[in-house]
């Protein structure tokens, strides 16, 4: 038998789960060129593989994928 507790306890962890992995979603498909709403829509459907498709989809010619790479840079303010 599980007691009540830790069913609330996992059910929070994976809504915490779910929302970071809409929200890195999210960020990569704007990053891409493909706007947020892709990547948040496929985030929020498909939970993980929803962002193991938004990385495999190819990026956009000039989009900030392609110019800054995977990850922006820091650049220090003057």
């Amino acid at each position: 038998m599980i007691p009540i507790g830790t069913v609330g306890v996992n059910a929070l962890y994976f809504l915490f789960l779910w929302l970071i992995t809409a929200a890195a979603a999210a960020w990569m498909s704007e990053r891409k060129g493909y706007g947020e709403r892709v990547g948040l829509t496929l985030g929020l459907l498909l939970l993980v593989v929803g962002l193991l498709v938004v990385l495999l989809m190819p990026a956009h010619p000039g989009s900030k994928w392609r110019v800054d790479g995977w990850r922006p840079r820091w650049r220090r303010p003057l």
